[in-house]
């Protein structure tokens, strides 16, 4: 099942990188979120990616948007990457039961075991309002971000 545009974000409940439960539900009313799912910590796209966003994080999170990043990486895994390379935001483990929030949102690779390359801006009513996949291959275009998030 792939979410779409228009569709109600699936909530979940993971851990971030120091360990804390961070939930969808929980931005619901308050800020829009910026959901990024990427394949494995301590990759090169990945890693570009990342970097990009926290280089560029004013313009991704503010008061009106919280940036959220996803993978199936241990929350101990994503505590020495975010240390090391200086990451701000929250990176959330979708280690156990493996891969399922991707797998709710439709980017889990399921034969590699790891999800691609999907993000997803979400209202602050819960709903989904970009939607985009890429193969794990393949870097995103963060300015289709940008504009997303200035149509809100």
């Amino acid at each position: 099942m792939t979410v779409d545009v228009g569709d109600p974000a699936p909530d979940f409940l993971l851990r971030n990188q120091n360990n804390q439960e961070v939930s969808l539900a929980s931005y619901r009313g308050r800020r829009a979120v910026l959901l990024v799912f990427y394949p494995l910590a301590f990759t090169g796209t990945c890693q570009g990616e990342l970097t990009g966003l926290e280089r560029d994080l004013a313009s991704f999170q503010n008061d009106e948007v919280q940036v959220l990043t996803v993978s199936v990486d241990s929350p101990y895994a994503h505590k020495v990457w975010a240390d090391r390379e200086g990451y701000t935001f929250p990176l959330l483990s979708d280690f156990w039961p493996h891969g399922e929030v991707a797998r709710a949102y439709g980017v889990l690779n399921e034969t590699k075991g790891y999800a691609n390359r999907g993000t997803f801006l979400i209202d602050r009513a819960g709903i989904v309002r970009f939607a985009e996949q890429v193969p794990a291959s393949q870097p995103r275009d963060q300015s289709r971000w940008l504009g997303a998030i200035a149509s809100l």
